[in-house]
């Protein structure tokens, strides 16, 4: 217990620090209220051109194809994280030194910075885009299930954090790693379901993707907002699927764990 408490204390601490320090660019945020809209307003025009003459498709009504993207938009600004720019920026300019030398691991300080970050992102992104969905574009942003989408956004939350730790580990072993986060990040929101849902890929790609870490990041919050989970065929309970999502979590700090310890032995402190 007071292992834990100490913990609390010290995420507590470089949460508010990080607070404070990107609240001197909380304008940078303010972009969101822009971005997030327009994004939505664009999936209006589109998905009523596509439902034209069709009251269903690929199990979704025009309204909860909505509110599938609405609800997805408002989650991102709850889970978004920058772990992995920021990782590889310390390997690479050889600042990630003297985190070696702190008394916490770096993994759990850079969780701690994303909460901070997070809070704050919350009060100038999260709240106003919901006002924005919910009274220009009327759509209902309530979820089915208040409790379980709780739990999931913020498993959804370790997850994406854990997935881009891992993306940013591999600094350790390239120079440069621009290019090959860009293309895990549009891979990752790909088979997230941020781009089109995962019930749109055809069903074997379906039953593979249920395998890996990515539809936890977006597609399963968003449909345990809805109410009901459907992947490659299969009808899974919220409160399951919210454990299934429960044990990735687990999976996935198994391997940011073997990553790092791989990785770390090739950090030479010398920066790029």
């Amino acid at each position: 217990m007071r292992s834990l408490r100490a913990s609390l204390k010290t995420l507590r601490a470089v949460a508010f620090v990080t607070w404070k320090e990107w609240a001197a660019y909380r304008s940078h945020m303010l972009l969101s209220l822009v971005v997030g809209p327009a994004f939505f307003l664009a999936q209006v025009f589109i998905w009523h051109a596509v439902f034209a003459g069709q009251e269903t498709l690929g199990g979704f009504t025009l309204e909860g194809m909505l509110l599938y993207y609405g609800a997805s938009s408002v989650i991102y600004y709850l889970t978004m994280d920058f772990a992995d720019w920021n990782l590889q920026m310390l390997i690479r300019s050889g600042r990630f030194l003297t985190y070696i030398l702190r008394p916490m691991s770096h993994r759990f300080f850079a969780f701690s910075q994303k909460v901070g970050h997070r809070m704050l992102g919350f009060v100038f992104e999260f709240l106003p885009v919901w006002l924005i969905f919910f009274f220009v574009f009327r759509i209902r942003l309530i979820p089915a299930e208040p409790v379980w989408t709780l739990i999931s956004v913020a498993l959804s939350f370790v997850i994406l954090f854990l997935i881009n730790y891992s993306t940013g580990i591999l600094a350790f072993w390239m120079t440069r790693t621009d290019g090959i986060r860009a293309l895990i990040r549009l891979l990752r929101d790909l088979l997230a379901g941020v781009f089109i849902p995962l019930s749109f890929f055809p069903e074997a790609v379906q039953k593979v993707l249920f395998f890996l870490p990515f539809q936890f990041v977006s597609y399963v919050p968003v449909r345990v907002f809805l109410g009901s989970y459907e992947l490659g065929g299969v009808a899974i309970d919220i409160p399951v699927i919210v454990a299934i999502q429960a044990g990735m979590v687990l999976v996935m700090l198994l391997v940011t764990d073997l990553l790092w310890r791989l990785g770390i032995r090739k950090f030479t402190g010398a920066g790029v």
